[in-house]
């Protein structure tokens, strides 16, 4: 088995938010709303852990990514509190889509949260530096 570098792992997670994001455009077509909620925040959680490992900021939940993120990065303003905002509400979404019963999603929220995750993960790779 080959043996990767912490930079490879990094580009590789950013790989992966891009790649996710490109997923969410073909449940759009097919109108899977739940599901496209799902891999936007997936997309911006790979792309945050990236981040995150860039800066050897360790995180050992989802809760705790989105804590170092604010800590570190929202709060020293290289991330707008907006970007904030919003992976948070990203989160709390994708938690009610996949967990509560009779939740739908509906196609205009999908496309601004995709508008906004596309903004989101093109920020984060600003400030990735491999």
């Amino acid at each position: 088995m080959k043996s990767h570098s912490r930079e490879d792992l990094i580009r590789y997670r950013i790989e992966r938010a891009k790649e996710t994001l490109q997923e969410v455009d073909a449940l759009v077509a097919l109108s899977f709303w739940n599901t496209a909620v799902n891999r936007l925040y997936y997309a911006c959680f790979y792309a945050v852990s990236a981040l995150l490992l860039q800066e050897n900021i360790k995180a050992q939940t989802h809760s705790g990514v989105r804590q170092m993120l604010g800590l570190h990065f929202i709060q020293t303003n290289q991330i707008s509190r907006d970007l904030g905002r919003f992976y948070t509400d990203l989160y709390d979404k994708r938690q009610t889509g996949d967990y509560d019963d009779f939740v739908e999603f509906e196609e205009a929220t999908v496309v601004e949260l995709l508008q906004n995750a596309q903004l989101f993960v093109e920020k984060i790779e600003e400030l990735i530096e491999v």
